[in-house]
């Protein structure tokens, strides 16, 4: 009985010392404890080398490479000159503006005095009583009227060649108004006065044809059907009008 009990116990270490290991549950990621994981992870990762510049061709180097060889000291490169700001309000305000003639204010917009070029001052009372006497007022009154000139009415040029019968010398010489008859039609020929004179443009060549044919005595084209002397409805009143 006392060897089952002491051969158990000698087993027990051994079988103890089969058995797969557990593993820790306070491991942190990556089977590691979980202290070790925050030091590793508090401490930031080592920052990359900054690149070398890329070496190339320098001008300026290598001119000064050339002064130190040949024993030229190199010139001190001159420092560049301040841009100096325009001053503020010393513009001229009537200056021109654009294309704007000179003599515009900026601030209205109208023309300053140029000395009323061409503008009559004759309504102002204390601008002509400034210059003006009444000696002087006569004298140029008297210079005026002596100037005036009446220019008489002549008569109407001729005109040249041949251009047919005058409509209006011939509305001056006549005093009856449209309508009115004065001259007989004879009754043997009929003809529709609209249809004869629709081939006129206008009255006024109606009524230089008909005098051209005859009229008024006569009207072989039946342009004045009720004998007044007017073809095509032609009124000789305006010219009539024109001369009063």
């Amino acid at each position: 009985m006392i060897r089952r009990s002491a051969m158990v116990l000698l087993a027990a270490p051994l079988l103890a010392a089969c058995q797969p290991q557990v593993p820790d549950s306070g491991a942190g990621v990556g089977f590691q404890d979980y202290n070790s994981y925050i030091r590793n992870t508090s401490t930031p990762p080592a920052s990359p080398a900054a690149p070398a510049p890329a070496a190339g061709f320098d001008p300026a180097a290598a001119s000064a490479a050339i002064d130190r060889a040949s024993g030229v000291t190199p010139a001190p490169a001159a420092a560049p000159a301040p841009v100096a700001d325009a001053p503020l309000g010393t513009l001229d305000p009537n200056r021109p503006r654009g294309d704007a003639p000179a003599g515009i204010k900026s601030e209205s917009g109208e023309v300053a005095n140029l000395g009323h070029a061409g503008i009559s001052d004759e309504q102002d009372f204390s601008a002509v009583a400034s210059r003006e006497t009444i000696e002087s007022d006569k004298e140029r009154i008297e210079r005026n009227r002596a100037q005036y000139v009446v220019v008489q009415p002549k008569d109407l040029p001729v005109r040249p060649g041949e251009l047919g019968p005058n409509i209006v010398d011939y509305a001056l010489k006549t005093t009856n108004d449209p309508g009115t008859p004065l001259y007989s039609r004879s009754g043997l020929i009929k003809r529709d006065p609209m249809i004869a004179c629709a081939k006129f443009a206008s009255p006024d060549l109606a009524q230089q044809e008909f005098l051209a044919k005859g009229g008024p005595d006569k009207d072989r084209q039946g342009l004045d059907p009720d004998g007044d002397g007017f073809a095509c409805s032609w009124d000789p009143r305006p010219f009539r009008t024109a001369l009063q």
